[in-house]
């Protein structure tokens, strides 16, 4: 693997903490942010990397000299005058001739890299993108991604549309040698606002990698004192794709969400008061949070997939905006049972994924690393509980929506297969949290 890793900020928001340093020199833990991203690169088989500098290039220089004794070789390109993110890396052109990884020397990450490189190849990708969702969308420039996770175009943060997914740009790419054509030769160039979008504009296959490991900038004081705290606690490295995590599964309406009969319009959604508040706790632990929800609107014909896809990007919005977030949606479009005049056909199907079947919840085992065994559902009707149990879930009935009323299945009431807790309203959750740490 060769990579690159551009290190000429400044760091004028971090000053207090950075001084008179280059912003990739900030320590983590007693060690430069830089460090950790150049062990990182030589943990996961980097043999070269280019270190692009800028701002006091000498103090990065003096400190990892050749790179030997980290195990891989490091070369330096300074720029004399500032020529941005994408600029900078023009230095490159002729140098690599395959695929490269690209950090941003002010990102605190841990990530199986190797991972992220196959994706890249298996795609035919020209540039992958790695893709997460962040408790501050607001001010983070976002991706769109189509189902096959090929991007289909780019939203500033300063441009955004009143509902948008949470799919932030992480600032860590894989990059194949074509993108240099793209990149002006001595003129200063954004990444994000000038060469993605040029590239998609030409029809270049550009592609997310959706992750919920560790990658978060330390680009204010606040920033920095939360990745401080999590390298200390060792959270960074738990978050790694080696390690299997444990997860939440949430359904949407009733549980998240105010129940509506067959939700179909946008602006019938309508958070509870506490639910962003609960989603957020789950960020704040080792678990994963994903929804899955039946939505048969589709089937019946009164929305279309598109329809659906804008109700979730509500959702997500709302909770970005109390800066919580979720890793990722599942829903099933389909319904078993046919005959209905207005009835989608296409959809109008026995499939593996409508609830009370496990098919959502296998899909989030293969795309993130699931711990079934230690992970739990929470929702307000019987298909839920009963969806656990069939998934070898802990299993929580909360009061709102139907609270557990809906009768078709009789997992309430036997409590088999799997613990059931039951919280009332009232409690918002929080009996979640006892249940999982005690407290």
């Amino acid at each position: 693997m060769i990579a690159a890793i551009v290190a000429g900020g400044k760091g004028t928001r971090l000053k207090d903490v950075s001084g008179e340093i280059p912003k990739p020199m900030v320590p983590v833990g007693g060690k430069p942010v830089l460090q950790h991203q150049v062990e990182l690169l030589a943990r996961w088989g980097a043999r070269e990397i280019h270190i692009l500098t800028g701002y006091l290039g000498h103090v990065i220089e003096e400190h990892f000299g050749d790179g030997r004794r980290f195990g891989l070789s490091i070369r330096y390109h300074r720029e004399v005058n500032p020529l941005g993110t994408a600029g900078c890396v023009a230095a490159l052109e002729g140098l690599v001739s395959e695929p490269f990884a690209l950090l941003y020397g002010d990102i605190m990450l841990d990530m199986k890299l190797d991972d992220f490189v196959a994706f890249h190849r298996e795609k035919g990708s020209a540039a992958t993108l790695a893709v997460h969702p962040n408790d501050h969308p607001h001010d983070s420039d976002l991706v769109v991604l189509n189902d096959e996770r090929r991007i289909t175009g780019f939203i500033p943060k300063d441009r955004k549309p009143r509902w948008y997914a949470n799919c932030v740009n992480a600032a860590v790419y894989v990059l194949s040698p074509d993108l240099f054509r793209y990149i002006p030769a001595g003129k200063p160039s954004d990444f994000v606002k000038d060469i993605f979008p040029a590239m998609l504009a030409a029809g270049e296959p550009l592609y997310g990698y959706k992750t919920a490991e560790y990658i978060k900038d330390m680009g204010t004081a606040g920033r920095y004192e939360k990745v401080s705290r999590d390298l200390a606690s060792g959270r960074i490295a738990r978050l790694s794709r080696p390690n299997r995590r444990p997860a939440i599964f949430m359904d949407r309406d009733g549980t998240l969400v105010e129940e509506v009969d067959l939700l179909h319009c946008v602006d019938d959604l309508k958070l509870f008061p506490f639910s962003a508040r609960a989603v957020k706790r789950i960020n704040g632990s080792d678990f994963l949070s994903f929804v899955i929800t039946n939505q048969p609107v589709v089937a019946r014909n009164l929305c279309g997939m598109e329809d659906v896809r804008e109700i979730h990007r509500k959702l997500e919005t709302l909770l970005g905006e109390e800066e919580a977030c979720i890793d990722d949606i599942y829903f099933c479009p389909h319904h078993p049972d046919k005959g209905y005049p207005e009835e989608n056909p296409l959809y109008k199907v026995d499939c593996d994924c409508r609830k009370p079947r496990t098919g959502m919840i296998e899909a989030a085992a293969r795309e993130y690393p699931v711990d079934l065994s230690a992970s739990w559902i929470i929702g307000d009707r019987s298909t839920d509980i009963q969806t656990g149990i069939n998934a070898g879930l802990a299993t929580i009935l909360v009061r709102t929506g139907t609270g557990g009323k809906d009768g078709r299945f009789d997992a309430i009431a036997k409590k088999t297969g799997a613990p059931l807790t039951i919280i009332d309203e009232a409690l918002d959750f929080t009996a979640l949290a006892k249940q999982m740490y005690g407290k």
